[in-house]
Formats: structure tokens, C-alpha cells, sequence
């Protein structure tokens, strides 16, 4: 998602509307339209984006419904719009502990040191630097970060989790970040003319070529990845050559590799996770086994078509 004035106002009415009809259930579509300077096609859109969202585990119960049905807007299974959030003292430990670490790895600022020190005055008074967090680097961290700061492309010298073949990349460094025990360095790859992520440890090298690019004013944001568990759902899906960016970014298994494509497990706790994913992909991921994902995806297609012919 980018981070335009567009996107920003959009997230913003998202934001005001939802309370609002979950006051108001039933309200009428014209209603919420007037209040909120919606047109029907916007609020369809609208809701349609928050069908699809919910809180981290993103089980059945996690998702968030939102329905138009016979002009009538509803929202339901999401309280937690209902009313200002307060966290707990353990939500708000483990708020500042993944803060501090985001700031130890110089991904911070101004905003974020501010925000360290409220938390710490209101979790531990007169407690400042109680809760420390010291993240070991990759030796190639700085050279990337420090490029992605000054703008500098950088000649990576890379091997693929998904093809095990080395490639020599030229990219623009937008941000370096830790998650789940991986460095990572995102950015945009013009070997391939689209946005990566490239785990450090997988770059043999990293050279700096003196060539400028415009850095982002806003670095892009990490985003933690899924940790598979004992209970997960597994499916077995054929990646076409323009979706095998999924081997990269995800924890999967390779199963093989041949010119029709690349051939992947994943696991999730939920099916709908990898339905959402497959969704995403169309044609360009085949899902070879895993019935309950399956099921999870025409369902999930079945939903998305009822709700576009309702706003038809």
C-alpha cells in the first residue's frame, strides 16, 4: 500500500465509517453514503476491503463481515472499531519491545523516539532505557543501509532460495529490517524492474556502484512473516514464472523446480490465509493438493462474486 495523500484519505473515511455503521447496523446505503461522501461504487469498494481484513491469525473468526443486502449496510465481528483500544500492560510491553528493536536497527526516527519515550513513562515511570533491545548485525547490514539512506544503487551479488542459482543484481536500497530471526533489504531490483526482498544472508556481496537514485521520503515498513506451527493447514501450489517472488518472501518448501515452473509447500493456520493468496496470484499459481484449501478458495470466490452482484 502506498503511503499517497489518496490512499491516506481513503484509509481515513475506512476509518470514520466503520464505527459509525457498527452503531448503526442496518443503516441504509444511501444513509452512509450522504454521511461520509461515499457513492455506492466507492462504499461496495470499501467494504469489499474490509471483508478481507481482520485481526493477526486471520482465522474465520478473526475477518471482519461487511455486507450491503437490500440497501441495508452492515458490519459485524469488529468491536474492536467500536471503541478507543486500551492495551494491556503485557500489550504494551511487547508495543515497546518491538519498537526499541525497530529503532535498534536504525529504522527509527524523531516520531518513533518520541513515541519509545511516552510508552516508557506510562509502562515504567522513571524507568527510561529499562527495556533494552540489542539486535547483531550481518556484516552487510550497514553498507545497505547506509546506501539506502544516501540513495547509492548497490551491485548485490545474490542466491535464490527458490532456484539455488547465484545472479548479480543491481538495486535501489529502500530499507534494511530484522524479523523473525532474518535480515532483510527491500528495494526496487532492476534486474527484474519491480520491488524485492532479498535476505541479507543469501547476498555474497554488496558493492556500491556510485550511481544515485531518489531515496523514498517515507522507508518502506517490514512486515512480519508467518511462523508455521504443529497445527497449521499445508497445500502444495505451482508457481508460474511470474509469481515464484512467493518462494522469497515466504517460509515455504521447494518441492521441485522445472520449466513450467516452480513447485512449493506452505503452511498456514488457517486455509483461508492461502485462499487469499491464490486469490491474489489468479492464473499464476495452481493449487496441486490441500482439499481444505480448496474448499477455503471457492468459498471465498463464491462470497466476492454475491457481493459484486449486489453492487452490480
Amino acid at each position: 500500500m502506498t503511503n499517497s495523500p489518496r490512499t491516506a484519505g481513503r484509509i481515513n473515511r475506512v476509518l470514520a465509517m466503520l464505527p459509525w455503521v457498527i452503531a448503526n447496523p442496518g443503516a441504509h446505503v444511501d444513509e452512509v453514503c450522504r454521511r461520509f461522501g461515499y457513492t455506492h461504487a466507492e462504499l461496495a469498494k470499501d467494504l469489499n476491503t474490509v471483508f478481507v481484513c481482520g485481526l493477526p491469525g486471520y482465522g474465520p473468526g478473526d475477518l471482519m463481515d461487511a455486507t450491503i443486502d437490500d440497501d441495508e449496510v452492515t458490519v459485524e465481528m469488529a468491536d474492536y472499531f467500536s471503541r478507543p483500544l486500551r492495551l494491556t500492560a503485557a500489550e504494551m510491553l511487547g508495543l515497546l519491545a518491538s519498537a526499541k528493536g525497530v529503532q535498534s536497527a536504525g529504522l527509527g526516527g524523531e516520531s518513533l523516539d518520541r513515541a519509545i519515550r511516552k510508552l516508557e513513562e506510562t509502562l515504567i515511570p522513571g524507568g527510561e532505557d529499562s527495556v533494552v533491545v540489542d539486535m547483531p548485525e550481518p556484516p552487510l547490514a550497514d553498507v545497505l543501509r547506509t546506501a539506502a539512506v544516501d540513495g547509492v544503487v548497490v551491485r548485490i551479488d545474490h542466491t535464490s532460495i527458490a532456484s539455488g542459482k547465484n545472479t548479480i543484481r543491481d538495486i535501489e536500497p529502500w530499507s534494511v529490517f530484522t524479523t523473525l530471526g532474518n535480515w532483510y533489504v527491500s528495494g526496487y531490483c532492476r534486474r527484474v524492474g519491480s520491488e524485492r526482498v532479498f535476505r541479507i544472508d543469501r547476498i555474497r556481496t554488496a558493492t556500491p556502484t556510485g550511481e544515485q537514485f531518489t531515496p523514498e521520503e517515507t522507508g518502506r515498513r517490514a512486515t512480519l512473516r508467518y511462523m508455521p506451527g504443529d497445527d497449521d493447514v499445508h497445500a502444495t501450489i505451482r508457481l508460474g514464472a511470474t509469481a515464484q517472488w512467493v518462494a522469497e518472501y515466504y517460509p515455504v518448501e521447494v518441492v521441485s523446480r522445472r520449466s513450467a515452473g516452480l513447485t512449493i509447500r506452505m503452511a498456514a493456520s488457517d486455509p483461508l490465509v492461502i485462499a487469499r493468496l491464490l486469490l491474489r496470484l489468479g492464473s499464476d499459481a495452481t493449487l496441486v493438493e490441500g482439499a481444505e484449501v480448496g474448499s477455503a478458495l471457492d468459498d471465498l470466490r463464491s462470497r466476492i462474486l454475491v457481493r459484486y452482484s449486489h453492487t452490480a
